[in-house]
């Protein structure tokens, strides 16, 4: 910094930044691990429809997303190392959970649901299609892509946890 006439202060002051401090690394992790559990929560809440189903806007406000909780992963730092910590803590994140799914059936199936039924013996479980977002021409279409003219002549149709639409029953036509 100087001083200029007619200008006053000229210059830019850099703060010392400490981004690759244990302790700041250590924020940042605590912080990528609340913001992964907040996502999950949330996602879980939206339901199955939505993520199965994801248009382009959709995808849009997916990637805006990552763009918005960035800044909140990583407290404004925008530093290698901690991008780099905020990366690995998503992934050991995601792969220790995945872990602990396999391990845990009842936390896997509290989190990620179970299959559930939509038509049964032909019969649409209207109850369940509400339940889970979707609407009858929703359900239709779904059985059109599978071959299938309407529910007559359907078993079992069942929305999958990955929100997938499987459908057992007569050969499609």
């Amino acid at each position: 910094m100087r001083w200029h006439p007619g200008a006053g202060l000229i210059g830019t002051v850099h703060a010392p930044t400490h981004s690759s401090s244990v302790p700041v690394l250590l924020i940042v992790a605590g912080t990528t691990a609340g913001i992964y559990l907040f996502l999950i929560a949330i996602l879980r809440l939206i339901g199955r429809r939505q993520l199965a189903q994801l248009s382009v806007l959709d995808l849009i406000v997916v990637l805006l997303l990552g763009s918005a909780v960035e800044t909140a992963m990583i407290h404004g730092d925008l530093s290698l190392p901690a991008g780099l910590v905020s990366a690995g803590t998503l992934i050991v994140l995601n792969r220790l959970l995945s872990w602990v799914f396999l391990k845990s059936p009842r936390l896997s199936q509290l989190v990620n649901g179970g299959p559930i039924l939509l038509v049964h013996d032909g019969q649409v479980l209207e109850g369940h299609l509400r339940r889970v977002g979707l609407t009858r021409p929703d359900l239709d279409a779904a059985l059109r892509g599978r071959g299938y003219a309407g529910p007559a002549g359907v078993r079992a149709c069942v929305l999958e946890t990955d929100g997938t639409i499987s459908c057992i029953g007569e050969r499609p036509r």
